[in-house]
């Protein structure tokens, strides 16, 4: 992979074809953006019966039953129960099949890579994880290759067939970071000229996409998110390095490059009153130097997201810091785009999680919001795995999903 536009790098289509033939994969026209367009209601209305799709999508009911039976017979829908207690034939939602399609993402991170398989509905089939120095693609190379076909053996034989890409999340620009990871330029600078795209996909046999790790994390939230989900919102996601997202009317806006919304260059005031990046106050990193300063082994916070071993005095430190560094930050995002709602997610415990809206909200407050309306501060609801997921949300998307700009319905 080369360090150029990630605009390229999330239409990635290299690679041959993927393992099978799912149906919708490769077909155009109006059978196609209809079909995507029923499957797009299901996955964010849930369990729906036929009359229900038509009243939501505009098709008429014939057309919803063509659509839903060759959906049916091609192993993308499941049948529930007949729904009695109306005048007329039993009603029967349909939904989802979780076996109907897999997804692989792979999370390449600067001290560890997952690799995470999915099935239609989003679920974790399995997950492998390897935790590094640093990275090479050697390195992550060796991992997929030792790591997918023990992913693929959880599945049935005949399953494996249904397998319909992988996506990959990592950082852009990977051997610009080398002060802060601590890594070999000559090793780091390989990500400049290795198409690891290309690698991957004859390794995995199938089509590879890549997308800007937080950015992912910010798609995991709006595919798989749980609960009342806004259709815009400012995502900050905690890894190594703090990253985020953008969403715009229920859209995840990428910009041209790819790396839009990536928070982590944002200046903000430090401790002594002069301007420095977020990234140097509100990462992980910063968390880990303050573990070793104290003698605490930092190590771990790689190696489990959901329980960390930290003392309380450093915990709330990081926190303290942190979250006035992200207080400024959503500042400065809410006077560009009055944005209303603020998500933080990461690499990192629940409670912590909580710990961190908490404290970035009563930050927020004692800034001056003369002439700004504060944003709502939120957590995520996909958390530690929200790389890797968002990862692979991107092939499950560019197959199955309607874009909500081009929802129109075709006729």
């Amino acid at each position: 992979m080369n360090g150029r536009a990630g605009a390229e790098l999330t239409q990635d289509k290299t690679g041959p074809e993927p393992v099978g033939g799912l149906r919708g994969s490769n077909q155009s026209g109006m059978r196609a953006h209809n079909e995507r367009l029923v499957l797009s209601l299901l996955r964010q209305h849930g369990a729906m019966a036929k009359t229900d799709i038509a009243r939501l999508s505009g098709l008429s009911a014939q057309t919803i039953s063509v659509i839903m039976r060759a959906l049916e017979q091609d192993g993308f829908l499941a049948r529930g129960e007949p729904q009695r207690g109306r005048i007329g034939q039993p009603s029967v939602p349909m939904s989802l099949n979780a076996a109907g399609a897999y997804f692989l993402g792979l999370k390449i991170g600067r001290r560890s890579a997952d690799l995470t398989l999915i099935d239609f509905l989003g679920q974790v089939v399995g997950t492998r994880r390897w935790i590094y120095r640093y990275p090479t693609p050697d390195q992550v190379v060796r991992f997929v290759t030792e790591a997918l076909p023990a992913l693929l053996s959880l599945l049935p034989p005949a399953a494996r067939e249904r397998v319909g890409g992988m996506g990959i999340a990592m950082p852009f620009q990977l051997w610009a970071w080398i002060d802060h990871i601590h890594a070999p330029q000559d090793e780091m600078d390989q990500w400049r000229t290795r198409d690891i795209g290309a690698e991957l996909a004859a390794i995995a046999r199938m089509p590879v996409t890549i997308q800007n790790d937080a950015t992912a994390a910010c798609g995991a939230e709006l595919v798989f998110g749980k609960g009342d989900r806004p259709s815009d919102f400012l995502y900050f996601y905690f890894g190594y390095f703090i990253g985020g997202g953008l969403v715009l009317n229920n859209r995840l806006f990428t910009g041209k490059t790819g790396n839009a919304a990536g928070v982590g260059p944002m200046p903000v005031p430090g401790p002594d009153g002069r301007m420095t990046r977020l990234l140097e106050l509100a990462s992980m990193y910063r968390l880990a130097e303050a573990m070793d300063a104290a003698g605490e082994y930092s190590a771990a916070l790689w190696e489990e997201p959901d329980y960390w071993r930290v003392s309380s005095g450093v915990l709330r430190g990081w926190l303290e810091e942190s979250a006035t560094g992200l207080a400024s930050a959503i500042l400065s995002a809410a006077t560009l785009i009055e944005i209303d709602t603020v998500m933080i997610d990461g690499w990192m415990p629940r409670d912590v999680r909580a710990m961190m809206v908490a404290e970035t909200t009563k930050a927020l407050h004692r800034l001056d919001l003369s002439g700004v309306t504060p944003p709502l501060i939120r957590e995520g609801t996909v958390g530690p795995a929200a790389r890797a997921l968002g990862a692979a949300a991107v092939p499950l998307s560019q197959r199955y999903l309607l874009d909500p700009a081009s929802s129109q319905i075709e006729v």
